[in-house]
């Protein structure tokens, strides 16, 4: 019998310092990247500005590291799954994530959960991957977030994430390209959220008096305790327009905003089987004297979601809304925004489009 006790307590002992040494781990890695960190430019062209009077399309598209196929559920929304399928099936739908980008044949794409090196995407290099299928463009990637390596779910843990967002223009230079910091929550919720980040790209305006482009791209916070950590972000980066705009510069920004842009997406869309409040709408007034606008992609007649909650395949009355959209300043017009009608075939978000012009 103190034989058998002896055993129990060394098996627990070691259970305690395993996880003792595993949460260590986790606390010791976890890490944030500094503010303004430069961004390296790929491809970039020797000259090329961008043009007043020019009608320029623009695509935005999370394409949720390639494993979001319509029958796939992530675990964190409800679902099941911690990874993609299999490497076989996530290399077929990067085939097919490739295609649609080619397809569409857009001048500017911000594309968003991009993986490098990361557990749920067998560490498939799917920057290099989407730069093959959009070549001689100029284009950056910014790392959103490198977590330490997930023990949860413990039978095919999460694993560690490496993961950004891609910006592309069409055969623009890129005079400046950085990755500006936003707050994140505090508390253990940040392990599961990770770092978060936008990139500034710069393009020089042709006959514009030294005024530039100023590209946004941005994957705002979903998995936190409360919304008020996406309000401050949101805030944070519309400040940061605003002053690009003071300076007479062309402002145009694209991504996942993770918030309801529509409002109440339910109105277009109807009530979805399952309650959801992890999207809630823009705060009221937040573009009041900023110079700003958001652009959000609706076809009033013929209204298209831009995301579906992941908790399980694609089904009838699965929560669908728009989270996807863009931010404009008042020199920029916009002549349309929509949603592009994937059935969410490839990623549990649909590609976001408008075509826009700089105004003399």
């Amino acid at each position: 019998m103190k034989k058998v006790l002896k055993v129990v307590l060394i098996v627990i002992l070691a259970v305690v310092v395993l996880a003792a040494g595993y949460l260590a781990y986790v606390l010791i890695d976890f890490h944030r990247i500094p503010d303004k960190t430069a961004l390296n430019v790929e491809a970039n062209a020797a000259g090329g500005a961008a043009r007043v009077d020019t009608p320029y399309e623009l695509v935005s598209w999370n394409v949720g590291f390639g494993a979001y196929e319509s029958d796939y559920g992530f675990f964190m929304d409800g679902g099941t799954e911690s990874r993609a399928w299999s490497r076989e099936r996530l290399e077929k739908n990067m085939e097919r994530i490739c295609r649609v980008l080619q397809e569409q044949d857009a001048d500017f794409y911000l594309i968003q959960e991009v993986d490098l090196n990361s557990t749920r995407s067998y560490h498939m290099d799917q920057v290099s991957v989407v730069r093959a299928a959009l070549p001689d463009r100029p284009n950056v990637w910014a790392q959103n977030y490198d977590s330490p390596f997930l023990m949860y779910p413990p039978t095919r843990p999460f694993g560690k994430a490496v993961s950004g967002i891609m910006t592309f223009t069409p055969g623009l230079r890129i005079t400046e390209a950085i990755r500006r910091q936003l707050p994140i929550e505090t508390g253990f919720t940040k392990f599961l959220d990770l770092d978060r980040c936008y990139s500034v790209c710069r393009v020089n305006v042709e006959g514009a008096d030294g005024k530039e482009l100023v590209l946004y791209n941005m994957h705002l916070s979903a998995y936190t305790s409360d919304g008020t950590i996406a309000d401050e972000q949101l805030r944070l980066l519309i400040e940061d327009m605003k002053a690009e705009y003071a300076r007479g510069n062309y402002v145009v920004c694209g991504g996942d905003f993770n918030k309801d842009v529509l409002g109440d997406s339910s109105v277009y869309f109807g009530k979805s089987d399952v309650e959801y409040t992890w999207a809630q709408p823009l705060p009221d007034g937040i573009f009041d004297g900023t110079g700003l606008r958001l652009v959000a992609p609706v076809d009033e007649d013929d209204p298209v979601p831009s995301c579906r909650n992941a908790d399980g395949p694609y089904h009838e009355g699965q929560y669908v809304l728009t989270i996807d959209g863009f931010i404009v300043s008042n020199n920029v017009k916009v002549e349309n925004a929509a949603v592009e009608d994937l059935q969410f075939a490839c990623s549990d978000h649909n590609p976001v489009e408008m075509t826009f012009t700089l105004l003399p």
